[in-house]
C-alpha cells in the first residue's frame, strides 16, 4: 500500500441492527436516545403496505407517541423536507424515525438538519455544512440498495433549479440502524432490481475512488460478490428470505464504502436525470454504471479485473485488459437478467417522461458540479460526459 500524506475520515452509525425481528428494537432504541415522541417520515406506499402499522403497532405496545408524515415522494423536494419540519414543530416532536428506502430517509436527514440548524435546506447543499446535531435518529430500512439507513448522504432536489442537490454531513448519519429482511420481503421485482443495482453501484465507484482505502475495499469487494450471488434470486422469488438477508448485508456493505470513499461520475450523472425528469435514481444507475466504467477503465484497469471476478466470472489466463473487459459485460448481464430497461429512453417511456438529446447540456454543466464527480477515477471533459449520456440513450 503506497503512503498518502492524507487522514481519511469512517463514518457509520453508532448502532446498527440487521436480521429477522431487528425492527422490534425500534421502540427501546428511540427511548434510549432520549426521544419520546418521534415523526416517523415514510411515504403513502409503505403506508398502503402495511409497513408503516407494523412500526406504530410497537411503539403503541410500548405506549409511545408519534406522529406519521408519509407524504413524503420519489426524489425528494425541498418542499417535501419543509413540509416535514411544519409537521415536526407543529406536533412538539423530539425525535425522527425515517421508515422506507432511499427517499424517506432523504426526507428525514432533510427535516433533522433544517430543524437542529433553522435556515433552508439548500443551506446544508455541499460537506459538512451543518453546525449543531440532528434530533435523536433511528432509521429503518425497507429496501436492499440506497443503504440511506447508514449514510451521511441526504439527496434532495432544488426544485426551483431542477437540480438534486447533494448534502453529504457527519451530523445526519443515523445514530441507530435497522435492517430487517422481514421488512422487506414485499418489495416487486421491479423495486427489488433497481435498488440492487443501485447498491451495486454504490460498491463499484467505492472500489475505484480516488480516496479508497482497505476498510473501504474490504467493504466494497464483498458487498460486490453478495449482490451478484443474491440479486437474481431475490429479483426472481421476493419470498426468498436468504436472498433478502443476503441483499441486506450487502447494501449495507456497499454504503459502508460509499459513504467513506465517496462515489463517481454514475452518481453525478444519475442526480441529473432524477432532478431534471424526476427518473428513479437506482435505474439510472444501473443504466449509466457500464457506460461510466468503460469510460473509467483505463484509470483502474486492475480494479476491474478484480470487480469481474468477484462477480463470477473466469479470469484465468486473460490479460488484465480482458479480465477488467469481463467486468463491464457481468455488469450489462446483470442489468440485462433483472429486468433493467437497455437505456435511458426506454427508461423515459417506461415512467412516461421523455428524455431529450436537448437537454444533454444542462445536465452536463450540473453533472460536472455535482461532488459526486469529485472521487472519479478519471476526469473527464463536458465533452466526455455529454458522450457518455449520449451512449447511455
Amino acid at each position: 500500500m503506497a503512503i498518502r500524506e492524507e487522514v481519511y475520515g469512517y463514518f457509520i452509525p453508532s448502532v446498527t441492527l440487521i436480521g429477522i425481528g431487528a425492527a422490534k428494537e425500534i421502540p427501546g432504541k428511540i427511548a434510549a436516545l432520549g426521544g419520546t415522541k418521534p415523526l416517523i417520515v415514510t411515504d403513502k406506499g409503505i403506508t398502503a403496505a402495511g409497513i408503516t402499522k407494523e412500526i406504530t403497532d410497537l411503539l403503541d405496545a410500548a405506549k409511545m407517541e408519534y406522529v406519521v408524515f408519509d407524504e413524503t415522494i420519489p426524489n425528494p423536494t425541498d418542499t417535501n423536507v419543509h413540509d416535514g419540519v411544519d409537521v415536526y414543530r407543529n406536533n412538539g416532536c423530539d425525535s425522527l424515525i425515517t421508515l422506507g428506502g432511499g427517499s424517506s430517509h432523504d426526507c428525514g436527514k432533510g427535516v433533522g438538519l433544517v430543524v437542529a440548524n433553522e435556515g433552508k435546506i439548500q443551506d446544508f447543499e455541499g460537506v459538512d455544512k451543518s453546525t449543531k446535531s440532528m434530533p435523536p435518529y433511528v432509521a429503518v430500512n425497507t429496501t436492499a440498495g440506497t443503504a440511506s439507513e447508514m449514510t451521511r448522504f441526504c439527496i434532495i432536489t432544488d426544485t426551483s433549479r431542477k437540480v438534486k442537490m447533494a448534502i453529504v454531513d457527519w451530523r445526519c448519519t443515523p445514530n441507530i440502524a435497522i435492517d430487517d429482511p422481514m421488512l422487506m420481503m414485499g418489495m416487486p421485482p421491479a423495486l427489488t432490481a433497481a435498488t440492487g443495482m443501485d447498491a451495486l453501484t454504490h460498491a463499484v465507484e467505492a472500489y475505484v475512488s480516488t480516496i479508497a482505502t482497505p476498510m473501504t475495499d474490504s467493504a466494497a469487494e464483498k458487498a460486490i460478490e453478495l449482490i451478484a450471488s443474491h440479486l437474481r434470486p431475490a429479483v426472481a422469488n421476493g419470498n426468498d428470505i436468504n436472498a433478502r438477508e443476503g441483499m441486506c448485508y450487502a447494501q449495507y456493505l456497499a454504503g459502508m464504502a460509499f459513504n467513506n470513499a465517496s462515489l463517481g461520475h454514475v452518481h453525478a450523472m444519475a442526480h441529473q436525470l432524477g432532478g431534471f425528469y424526476d427518473l428513479p435514481h437506482g435505474e439510472c444507475n444501473a443504466i449509466l454504471l457500464p457506460h461510466v466504467s468503460e469510460f473509467n477503465l483505463i484509470a483502474k484497469m486492475e480494479r476491474f479485473a478484480k470487480i469481474a471476478q468477484l462477480m463470477g466470472e473466469d479470469t484465468m489466463g486473460l490479460s488484465t485488459r480482458d479480465a477488467a473487459d469481463l467486468a463491464l459485460e457481468a455488469i450489462r448481464k446483470l442489468s440485462s437478467d433483472i429486468g433493467i430497461p437497455s437505456g435511458l429512453i426506454e427508461l423515459g417511456k417506461r415512467y412516461g417522461k421523455e428524455v431529450k438529446e436537448e437537454d444533454i447540456e444542462t445536465m452536463t454543466g450540473n453533472a460536472q458540479k455535482d461532488a459526486c464527480g469529485l472521487t472519479n477515477p478519471r476526469v473527464p471533459s463536458d465533452l466526455d460526459v455529454a458522450a457518455i449520456y449520449k451512449a447511455a440513450l
